[in-house]
């Protein structure tokens, strides 16, 4: 089992998918990607995610992340608990983004998923299913951030587009952002930038608190201004 950490070159796998079968790397293929796991087909917390993951998909469209999903089933039990899933909002988005199948806990355990805590979070064969894991992973594979959830627990999909970003603006920009930020709140300037590449970056469009606490417009509103 792999112990994956943040910038850590995620690994390659071959697997089916409610869509096909897939190579991970080449999916990848130089797009931000989320990878998303579930303990079991048709339960509960999992539809409700997946039904919400579908609500917000073009919200991670349009910041260009695609999602692929993970269950400890096979593909063909995917394709019918997607026909739940999409029930569920009549009148929303379907699922239109792939579920690996891991029915033999295969890529749950090179991405470490497998839930150890609770001992009745099991298989019929006393296999443990995987715990709600989130992976984002930027264009060139590397790990960005990980989360690991309980499997009684939903997770806040909100939250993650939220770190999508703060990553993405600070790729391109150089700066960081602040406990509880929202896009368009105000950023703070990376402690690498000092000296003239303060004022070339941020022109004097900086609220200095301490030294190394520096505050600045969110760059892209200044783009769109």
């Amino acid at each position: 089992m792999v112990n994956l950490r943040l910038g850590n070159t995620v690994p390659d796998f071959d697997a089916d998918t409610s869509k096909g079968k897939i190579n991970f790397h080449k999916f990848i293929d130089g797009k931000w990607t989320i990878l998303f796991s579930h303990p079991d087909d048709y339960t509960p917390v999992c539809t409700t995610e997946l039904s919400a993951v579908a609500l917000s998909y073009a919200d991670f469209q349009s910041r260009g992340v695609q999602l692929i999903g993970l269950s400890a089933n096979n593909a063909e039990s995917h394709k019918g608990w997607i026909k739940d899933i999409n029930n569920l909002q009549p009148n929303g988005p379907e699922v239109d983004f792939p579920i690996i199948a891991d029915e033999d806990r295969k890529v749950s355990e090179l991405f470490g998923m497998l839930d150890e805590l609770d001992v009745t979070n099991r298989d019929s064969k006393g296999i443990p299913f995987t715990v709600r894991t989130v992976f984002i992973i930027d264009p060139e594979k590397k790990v960005r951030l990980t989360l690991a959830y309980p499997a009684s627990t939903g997770r806040n999909f909100p939250e993650i587009l939220r770190v999508i970003d703060s990553l993405q603006l600070g790729d391109k920009h150089k700066i960081t952002t602040p406990a509880n930020w929202q896009k368009g709140d105000d950023v703070i300037v990376h402690p690498s930038v000092q000296g003239e590449k303060v004022k070339e970056l941020f022109g004097d469009d900086v609220r200095t608190v301490y030294p190394y606490l520096r505050f600045t417009s969110d760059p892209s509103k200044k783009q769109t201004a």
